[in-house]
């Protein structure tokens, strides 16, 4: 019995290699500019989503055509630079969470059909264990501690 094989791709290190050295440069590049946030200032900050983005930009092209409503108490110049910041960053977080998204679901799908060959391999020495053949016994030990099941106790309500 086969199992479905939906990737079947062998990656040459050097293209890895060059990947996560451009990968790095680029994070170096923008480290000085980049600022984290906790979990709780994530949470907790306002936030511009893909609906504001539009209302920020449209705000900026007034800012510049008609000044005279800015209020005294808005730092415009911080006010543009954020913008920028917003508008330079973007194509790149975009770009970004692409190539994240297709390296996840990548791994994702080849650990899956690793996962079911290593399940086959191990059904395989299971069998061979309880039929004694003795070569099989170390692997079986090995491996069982990794597939052995929990027991779930269910919880009566």
């Amino acid at each position: 019995m086969g199992t479905k094989n939906q990737i079947s791709i062998e990656i040459p290190q050097e293209v890895v290699d060059t990947v996560r050295e451009k990968l790095q440069e680029c994070k170096t590049a923008l480290a000085p500019y980049l600022q984290g946030l906790t979990a709780e200032e994530r949470s907790t900050i306002f936030k511009m989503g893909n609906k504001t983005v539009a209302t920020v930009q449209k705000t900026k092209s007034y800012v510049d055509t008609n000044p005279e409503f800015v209020p005294a108490y808005m730092d415009k110049t911080e006010f543009l630079k954020d913008e920028a910041v917003v508008s330079l960053l973007s194509p790149i977080a975009n770009l970004s969470t692409q190539l994240s998204t297709d390296v996840n679901d990548t791994i994702m799908l080849a650990g899956s059909e690793a996962l079911q060959a290593s399940l086959l391999y191990y059904g395989q020495v299971k069998e061979a264990h309880s039929k004694g053949i003795v070569t099989a016994k170390p692997i079986y030990e090995d491996l069982s501690q990794r597939f052995m099941r929990t027991s779930r106790r269910r919880s009566s309500n």
